[in-house]
């Protein structure tokens, strides 16, 4: 870890990599040492990335598709080439387990670009029938014809939350690369080296100065600075709903596009005929999963009456084998939360629930190690709709346990809730299933699964977000629609 943590990080603006105005140290959630120091932006540094992008938008729009993609790809081999280097910084800045940062952090952060090598020779132009006009006092009649072009939107500001930091940022960056518009990378300030070194390498891959920037910072100003800049055209955001709501302030004065992925409270409905072992092992996901620090987390579980007990004592037992510990280990299923105050928040939220009538049936606590952030997986029942931790985001490894005794409750529950990102429903009867699905105000659905579509368009209802990406809707999330009319 030598040559990781005596490197220096720096910003990265008009293709250039410059110190911060400062520097802020990065702690390693687990054992609560300095991991490094990294960059700290001023407003004006801040200011420049857009500039500095906005210089870029012409060339880099105009650039062809098959260029874009051979980018991309060779930036996708210098991420898998360097995944040896990559895998421990983002453990050690994350807390994500060896397991999790192998398989998804890193490689996924690669698969994403290659997903947008592809996606970037699309095709761009949709034909419309003509449509036989009348003359007007506007213009003489005839066929006309029109067609719709896809054109890039401008410089893209991008900024994910420290949970995945590296495949989260590649697939905005990804996308928006690939429908030629330039971008401004602002990772979290939690853990922005993996994300620093990430478009080093892309740079290195060849893409032009100022297509990719990145902008570090533990300070608001810059981030605001980013997003507020006049150059800034599109902001796209992956974290809580709190940020997001400033974000869209910030923005909204200047007709900014938003695409906006925020928090999530999964329901997860178990009904009276759910194959019981699928829901639990797919419940448990919730603690296995990088500590319950995933949107889309099954944390609201709305079982069956007749199921309470049984699925309870599943969970129960399942949590006796979520070991903590060490990230690095390879039997450590759970890893820390990424800081002390957000292990403070979530420990705050179950004490809460506790003072509300609820009961902590497994867990609770911190856990035997003598530092690091750790929380053990905690189940909670007694839980009714309206308490706090049922109706709050913990982000943690905590899951909640709401009993129902019909249907048109199961959803009614479901639904009572401020967000609507990822829902689940667990029957074994699947045209059920499917009709319950459909109500549920929910931007995404899993049956009898947890597993993603990442094909599918992703986003939330209500309070989980604005606009839809994955697959060919991230290329439509990054491009202006443009209609361009002919006669014939």
């Amino acid at each position: 870890m030598a040559d990781l943590t005596e490197r220096d990080y720096g910003l990265v603006i008009g293709g250039e990599n410059v110190p911060g105005a400062s520097t802020y140290d990065i702690v390693n959630p687990a054992t609560e040492e300095v991991v490094a120091q990294a960059p700290e932006a001023s407003v004006d540094q801040a200011n420049a990335a857009v500039e500095a992008a906005a210089e870029a938008f012409d060339s880099w729009s105009r650039t062809k598709p098959e260029h874009r993609a051979e980018l991309l790809d060779r930036a996708a081999d210098l991420i898998d080439e360097h995944a040896e280097e990559l895998i421990p910084l983002v453990v050690a800045e994350t807390g994500a387990t060896l397991r999790t940062t192998s398989t998804i952090q890193v490689p996924q952060a690669a698969a994403r670009l290659r997903r947008y090598a592809k996606g970037a020779l699309e095709p761009t132009i949709d034909p419309i029938p003509p449509s036989v006009m009348p003359s007007t006092a506007l213009a003489p009649g005839g066929l006309i014809s029109a067609a719709v072009n896809r054109a890039p939107v401008g410089v893209v500001t991008c900024i994910t939350s420290y949970n995945f930091p590296m495949v989260n940022m590649a697939g905005k960056i990804g996308p928006a690369l690939a429908m030629g518009n330039p971008v401004v990378v602002k990772p979290a300030p939690q853990d922005p080296l993996g994300v620093i070194r990430m478009v080093e390498l892309m740079n290195e891959a060849g893409f032009p100065p100022g297509v990719l920037n990145v902008v570090v910072g533990s300070d608001v100003a810059p981030s605001e600075a980013v997003v507020g800049h006049p150059l800034t055209d599109m902001v796209s955001f992956t974290g809580s709903t709190a940020v997001g709501q400033r974000i869209g302030a910030v923005a909204g004065g200047s007709n900014k596009r938003l695409l906006l992925e925020l928090g999530g409270k999964g329901a997860c409905i178990v009904r009276e005929d759910a194959d019981l072992k699928a829901a639990i092992g797919g419940i448990s996901s919730v603690w296995a999963f990088h500590s319950g620090q995933i949107c889309t987390a099954p944390t609201r579980v709305i079982v069956h009456r007749s199921l309470h007990d049984h699925l309870v004592g599943g969970l129960q037992k399942a949590a006796g084998h979520m070991a903590l510990g060490d990230p690095n280990e390879k039997t450590t299923v759970m890893g820390p939360l990424i800081s002390a105050a957000q292990r403070d928040r979530v420990e705050g939220l179950m004490n809460t629930g506790i003072e509300q009538g609820a009961e902590v049936a497994t867990g609770g606590g911190h856990g035997p190690m003598e530092k690091g952030f750790f929380f053990e997986p905690t189940l909670m029942v007694g839980c009714t709709p309206e308490m706090t931790p049922v109706r709050e985001e913990f982000f943690g490894p905590v899951v909640v346990v709401v009993p129902y005794d019909d249907d048109d409750e199961a959803v009614a529950i479901a639904n009572d809730s401020d967000y609507g990102l990822y829902s689940y429903v667990f029957s074994g009867d699947a045209s059920k299933a499917w009709g319950i699905a459909k109500r549920l105000r929910s931007g995404n659905v899993g049956i009898n699964t947890l597993q993603r579509n990442h094909e599918a368009p992703f986003g939330g209802f209500k309070q989980s977000g604005v606009g839809r990406d994955g697959g060919s809707y991230g290329l439509l999330a990054y491009s202006e629609l443009q209609s361009i009319v002919w006669g014939s």
